[in-house]
């Protein structure tokens, strides 16, 4: 009986380590030792990104349009003993992504992984009354800067998997919600949203060969500082809350372990798709 006890017990233990190997308990830094910048990521949803990716084992290369953002997000990661750096860059300068690039490559030696999360929205109201310069504006960061960041970066992706035995790329879209379900007053941020939608279809089709995935996340309504004309008004965000199954506004850090996974070899089969974090936000086209 004894004998039976131990092998038993011994039979026991070794489930156990199965089951936490297949849980991912025994499991530390998915993303060990990989590269990756996040455009937009001095603050909410980027920042909640960045720190997420440096938790799971990443070099982060953080970025803003402000010196003084940099630096504020950079004290604050690199404080929690987090491998981050940063610089700025205004995406929709080309000479602002060839720096981003650079400095991950100087200080790295590659890149990994691009969340592609900057958009501006500066217009509030009937799409009929967008002006042309409102238009120009939206679509040159939203949609052009996030196809350009990402061809400024492809290439690194590429000299970096056949370093490492092909390890694969990892692009990350940030949309929005707005691409399913339109916010009512940002007709141009909701349509850019949609495009990137079908940027990321055709991003991931032609970098497939390139083992170079492309996912995108469609976040809901994040309590942020870029969402607040949504939620600022009470009254406002109990209506936004109707069309949510859990009712209540999302925090950035809801969106930063998914984006977490897309860039990880758990998600090695995984290109062409788009995650929504929306709380139950009706999300189909």
């Amino acid at each position: 009986m004894q004998k039976a006890g131990l092998l038993l017990g011994g039979s026991g233990r070794v489930w156990k380590s199965v089951r936490m190997v297949s849980s991912g308990v025994t499991r530390r830094n998915p993303l060990e030792n990989k590269v990756a910048l996040v455009t937009a990521s001095t603050e909410g949803i980027g920042l909640a990104i960045a720190r997420r990716l440096a938790q799971d084992g990443a070099h982060v290369v953080i970025s803003s349009r402000k010196q003084q953002n940099v630096d504020k997000a950079m004290n604050i990661l690199q404080g929690e003993g987090l491998s981050v750096t940063g610089t700025v860059c205004h995406v929709g300068k080309a000479e602002d992504r060839e720096r981003l690039v650079a400095m991950a490559v100087k200080l790295h030696g590659g890149i990994d992984i691009l969340v592609s999360n900057a958009a501006v929205s500066p217009f509030f109201g009937s799409l009929m009354d967008a002006t042309e310069e409102v238009w120009d504006k939206v679509l040159d960061v939203n949609v052009k800067a996030t196809a350009l960041m990402t061809k400024a970066v492809v290439p690194e992706m590429e000299k970096r998997g056949f370093l490492f035995f092909y390890r694969s790329g990892s692009v990350v879209i940030v949309a929005s919600i707005g691409a399913f379900t339109p916010f009512p007053g940002l007709g141009p941020y909701n349509v850019s949203k949609t495009a990137l939608l079908g940027l990321t279809k055709n991003l991931a089709l032609e970098l497939a060969p390139k083992n170079i995935r492309v996912n995108c996340l469609a976040p809901g309504l994040i309590r942020t500082n870029f969402s607040s004309v949504l939620w600022k008004d009470k009254e406002r965000e109990d209506r936004m809350k109707e069309f949510m199954h859990i009712r209540r506004l999302g925090k950035p850090e809801d969106c930063a372990g998914i984006v977490s996974f897309l860039c990880s070899e758990d998600a090695s089969y995984i290109t062409g798709e788009t995650v929504v974090v929306g709380g139950g936000t009706p999300s189909r086209l």
